[in-house]
C-alpha cells in the first residue's frame, strides 16, 4: 500500500473531521459514509486548522470555525468567503482497517 497509514477506519467518525500529521504536513481527514476525503488542514484566509470546524455532509466540504469558509472537500476550492484560496486534496487509500493518505505534489495551501 502506498502513502502513510494515519489511523484505522474505526478511528473515524461518520460525519466529523480529524487533524492528522503526514510526513509533517497537517492533513484534516473527512469521513463521509463510506469514504474518507483528506485536505490540508490549513485554512488559506486564516491560517487555522480546519479540522476543528463543521462537517457539511451535503455539499460534502468542510468549514473553517474562524471564519465560515467552506471547503470543497473533492476539489479543494474555496465554495464561500472570505476564503478565495484553495486547499491542497490528498488521495486516500483504504486497505481492511488501515487508513493510508499520498500527499498531493503540489502545496497550494503554502504559500
Amino acid at each position: 500500500m502506498t502513502g502513510v497509514r494515519v489511523c484505522g477506519w474505526g478511528e473515524l467518525d461518520d460525519g466529523a473531521a480529524r487533524r492528522v500529521i503526514v510526513d509533517g504536513r497537517p492533513v484534516a481527514l473527512v469521513r463521509l459514509g463510506d469514504r474518507v476525503h483528506a485536505i490540508d488542514d490549513t485554512c488559506s484566509h486564516a491560517e487555522v486548522s480546519l479540522a476543528e470546524g463543521e462537517v457539511d455532509a451535503e455539499e460534502c466540504a468542510l468549514e473553517c470555525w474562524k471564519h465560515g469558509s467552506l471547503f470543497d472537500l473533492r476539489t479543494g476550492e474555496a465554495l464561500t468567503l472570505p476564503a478565495i484560496k484553495p486547499v491542497a486534496v490528498h488521495t486516500v487509500a483504504i486497505d481492511g482497517d488501515d487508513v493510508f493518505v499520498t500527499l498531493a505534489d503540489d502545496e497550494r495551501s503554502n504559500r
